[in-house]
């Protein structure tokens, strides 16, 4: 059976029942480990699958086509991240117009005790769901009693004085504080895609770069150093730019990675993009000479950064070190480092799940 399902409708997944949670799961910050570590633990013990429950789009970009809200991670590295965690089914539900308008109790008998066969069902703090949010806790606990689940909301989770939110993130990152998100994310910010080949500017300006691409709206802007995961047993310390290249009329967010010292075929390989520090804000030169000026002042400063802090470890560990202060579960409930491939990237590789979904069958 393959770990991921993108589909309300079908048959059982869960023959045996399941354990489900429920959430955007957006960067995977400590309150949805938490969220995910306290399912697979309950699960474990009822000797049931851990299912996670997300949806794709997230329902804000759904909602807000035009004007979508910055995205932490894109789909594989949460798919990804969510299987780390322990999960044995994903669920990345289609949010189209049909799902908008589900009621929520339909949701309810559908997906959690139809497809799912719930056992327990658990969200984060104030979750809703459902046509119109319409859907949360005390609906879940009272159709649990009917359809034979119980439901639980987990509390929040608290880091340097304030609730863990993706919202925090958000703007740690616009600010330029890598240090706060790491604390709020458990590790730091990282982006992770397969290279994809560009207009290879760089190489003509003397810096090639490896190109990502982030077909999802970003949560940051501008020239960073940077640490490049995936290339080797140890990460190649970068300077990175990301955004739209206005200089060259650029559309597309993309980030590209200029790896010092470093010679080689990066195409097709699976990265993980380490952000350290902000250098500057993106900004549209007069010329390709003034730009290439300013990337070798970019380097340099970089190198400096990086020469200065600890090289970090290779991604892919689940971290919790940072003890965030959570308190026990609401008082109501009853209950890549990644071998890289080498075959050429596709262009849209990893804003495809169904292919991800394939592969695992």
């Amino acid at each position: 059976m393959s770990r991921l399902f993108r589909d309300v409708d079908g048959g059982s997944l869960c023959p045996r029942g399941s354990v489900v949670c429920i959430g955007a799961f957006d960067g995977l910050h400590l309150g949805h480990r938490a969220l995910v570590h306290h399912a697979v633990a309950r699960a474990q013990a009822l000797g049931v699958p851990a299912v996670a429950l997300s949806f794709e789009p997230l329902p804000r970009e759904f909602f807000a086509r035009e004007t979508p809200p910055p995205r932490l991670t894109l789909p594989r590295d949460r798919i990804e991240g969510l299987l780390g965690l322990g999960v044995d089914l994903l669920g990345l539900l289609r949010f189209n117009a049909a799902l908008s308008a589900m009621p929520a109790e339909d949701f309810v008998r559908r997906v959690l005790a139809g497809r799912l066969g719930a056992r327990e069902v658990w969200i984060g703090p104030e979750f809703r769901f459902g046509h119109r949010r319409g859907g949360d806790l005390a609906l879940l606990q009272a159709m649990g009693g009917e359809l034979g689940f119980t439901a639980g909301e987990i509390a929040p989770v608290h880091a340097q004085g304030d609730r863990v939110s993706s919202t925090r993130i958000r703007e740690a990152l616009r600010a330029g504080d890598f240090s706060q998100a790491a604390a709020l994310l458990g590790r730091p910010y990282s982006i992770g895609g397969r290279v994809v080949r560009g207009r290879q500017l760089g190489r003509t300006l003397g810096f090639p770069t490896a190109n990502l691409r982030f077909p999802k709206a970003p949560a940051l802007s501008g020239i960073y150093a940077t640490w490049v995961h995936g290339v080797g047993p140890q990460p190649a310390p970068s300077v990175s730019s990301f955004g739209t290249r206005p200089t060259v009329d650029g559309v597309e967010p993309l980030l590209e990675a200029h790896l010092f010292d470093f010679a080689g075929d990066l195409y097709g390989r699976h990265l993980q993009v380490e952000f350290v520090a902000k250098l500057r804000d993106e900004e549209k030169f007069a010329d390709l000479q003034s730009l290439t000026e300013q990337m070798h002042r970019d380097a340099a400063q970089a190198r400096r950064i990086l020469a200065e802090a600890a090289i970090p470890a290779q991604p892919g560990a689940d971290s919790d070190s940072s003890n965030p202060s959570q308190e026990s579960a609401h008082p109501r409930a009853d209950l890549d480092s990644a071998n890289p491939s080498q075959k050429p990237a596709h262009p849209c590789a990893d804003s495809s799940i169904d292919n991800l979904a394939a592969a695992r069958r």
